[in-house]
């Protein structure tokens, strides 16, 4: 198993933010290629502290709102273009056709997709794969490259 697939600890909010601000260098010196980044993980287990961490070291200085009610949230910085979902209120994967969701996959853009099992049959194939989950006082994340445009953003992430 690769040093990205074992349950990384992360003790707190601020580690969780932490390590998705690795993930957000490692993604701002990647390819423009369009990437996306399915979330998964229990109500509370952080994901959308994660996403907040990478939009802040992808250069986001405004409000991150969580899209819980939106279901979606744009942010634009000079070099990307990040949508931020979160599925958590869909009822059926159907709900998720007047979003347009393919339109984010172009050079540039990046998606962040919470509870993508919701969507299932509707969301394009995650390049990068984390589950955050409860372990002791904390959380732990478990990180699986699912395309080869995926292997040397995690090499980057934990370097």
């Amino acid at each position: 198993m690769a040093a990205a697939e074992r349950p990384l600890p992360l003790a707190d909010e601020a580690a969780t933010a932490a390590c998705g601000a690795r993930l957000g260098s490692a993604l701002a010196s990647a390819d423009t290629a369009p990437f996306v980044v399915h979330v998964a993980g229990e109500l509370g287990t952080g994901k959308t502290t994660f996403v907040r961490g990478v939009l802040r070291e992808l250069g986001v200085t405004g409000a991150i709102h969580s899209p819980t009610y939106t279901l979606v949230e744009i942010y634009e910085t000079p070099a990307r273009r990040i949508a931020h979902l979160d599925l958590y209120r869909l009822v059926s994967p159907r709900e998720l056709e007047p979003l347009a969701v393919r339109e984010f996959l172009l050079p540039g853009h990046v998606m962040f997709i919470e509870w993508p099992e919701r969507g299932e049959g509707q969301l394009p194939a995650p390049d990068l794969l984390l589950q955050l989950e409860f372990a002791n006082h904390g959380r732990t994340i478990a990180v699986r490259a699912r395309s080869a445009r995926a292997e040397p953003v995690v090499q980057q992430w934990f370097r």
